[in-house]
C-alpha cells in the first residue's frame, strides 16, 4: 500500500536545489517545517545553504543524511536522470513538480518506480503536504491546515481555490496529494484509496479531477473494490470543454464518450460518491457533511 504521510522530523533531499525556483522552494518549505537535510547539487558540493549541506550525488546525501524522501526541481529534460539517479542511491518516495516531461521519458519513469516499489509523485504536480507537519512542492500554506479531509488532485489553482475555500469553513485536510494531470504520471487517485481508507485520521475523501482519459473512472472502480466506506466527494472541471482539444493539461482530453463529464459522473455516482458541480457547491455540501 501506497502511504504518503511524512512528518515534521521525516528527512527530506532535494534536488535542484540551487536554482532559482529550487532556492526559494526550499525556503518556503523549510519555513513550513520540512526536515529538508541536504541539498544535492554537482556545483556546488561541499557548500551550504542556511546550514543545509550540499553534495555532488544522490548517494553521497542519502549516505550522509538517511534520507528516504526526495523533492526534484530539475529541468524536463533532466528529470529522468536525476529520478533514476535518485531510486539507485536508495530513495523511495520522490515528489516532481517539473511540467512538460517528455512522454517517453515518463513511461521510463513510470516503469522504474513500479519495478523498484517506489511512490512517484508527479510529475506536473504542486506537490503534497500533511498539514501542520510538512509539504513538499509549492501547495500555498494558506489553503493548508490539519483537518479530516483527503484530498487528491490532478490541478493545481482549482485544489488551492478548494482547500482555501474549506479552511475557510473550518475544513482542513489529513493528507493532500496533487497527483497532477499528465497522461502518464506516477500516483493516481485509484492507487491512494486503500491509504485513505485505512487512514485514521482520514473521515472523508474530495478528488478534485477533469475530463480526460479514466482516472476518475479508476478511482470509482477503486472504491467499489476496496469496500471504501468513508464519504467520497468529487469536483470536475471541464462539464462545457469541446471533443478532441486539450484543455491546459495534456491528459484533459475528451473523444467520443471517452472521458465526458458525463461518463466520469456517473461512475463516481454509482460507487457512492457526490459530485458536485461547482465550487459553491462543493463548499457547502462538504462544510455540511463534515464540519461539527
Amino acid at each position: 500500500m501506497i502511504d504518503p504521510r511524512i512528518t515534521r522530523s521525516t528527512p527530506v533531499i532535494m534536488q535542484g536545489v540551487t536554482g532559482r525556483a529550487g532556492r526559494s522552494h526550499f525556503q518556503l518549505m523549510r519555513a513550513y517545517g520540512t526536515n529538508i537535510v541536504a541539498g544535492v547539487s554537482p556545483r556546488a558540493a561541499g557548500t551550504q545553504i542556511d546550514g543545509v549541506p550540499l553534495f555532488g550525488t544522490c548517494a553521497e546525501a542519502v549516505a550522509a543524511t538517511g534520507a528516504k524522501v526526495s523533492i526534484l526541481f530539475v529541468g524536463a529534460e533532466q528529470l529522468l536522470a536525476a529520478i533514476e539517479e535518485a531510486i539507485a542511491a536508495g530513495i523511495e518516495m520522490l515528489v516532481t513538480p517539473t511540467e512538460g516531461m517528455p512522454i517517453h521519458d515518463a513511461l521510463r519513469a513510470k516503469r522504474l518506480t513500479l519495478a523498484k516499489g517506489v511512490t512517484w509523485i508527479g510529475a506536473s504536480t504542486p506537490g503534497m503536504a500533511v498539514p501542520g507537519e510538512a509539504k513538499l512542492g509549492f501547495l500555498p500554506d494558506t489553503t493548508l491546515a490539519p483537518g479530516p479531509l483527503g484530498i487528491m488532485s490532478k490541478s493545481g489553482t482549482l485544489s488551492y481555490e478548494s482547500g482555501y475555500r474549506l479552511v475557510q469553513h473550518g475544513i482542513g485536510q489529513s493528507v493532500w496529494v496533487g497527483v497532477g494531470g499528465d497522461p502518464v504520471k506516477g500516483v493516481r487517485f485509484a492507487d491512494l484509496v486503500p491509504f485513505f481508507g485505512a487512514d485514521a485520521q482520514t473521515e472523508a475523501v474530495l478528488i478534485i479531477g477533469e475530463i480526460g482519459g479514466t482516472e476518475e473512472e479508476e478511482f470509482a472502480h477503486a472504491l467499489e473494490a476496496h469496500g471504501f466506506s468513508k464519504p467520497a466527494f468529487a469536483l470536475i472541471a471541464g462539464r462545457s470543454a469541446p471533443e478532441g482539444v486539450s484543455m491546459g493539461h495534456a491528459g484533459a482530453l475528451v473523444h467520443g464518450a471517452h472521458g465526458t463529464y458525463a461518463a466520469k459522473k456517473t461512475a463516481l455516482e454509482a460507487a457512492g460518491a457526490t459530485v458536485f458541480g461547482s465550487l459553491d457547491e462543493m463548499t457547502r455540501g462538504i462544510v455540511a457533511a463534515l464540519r461539527r
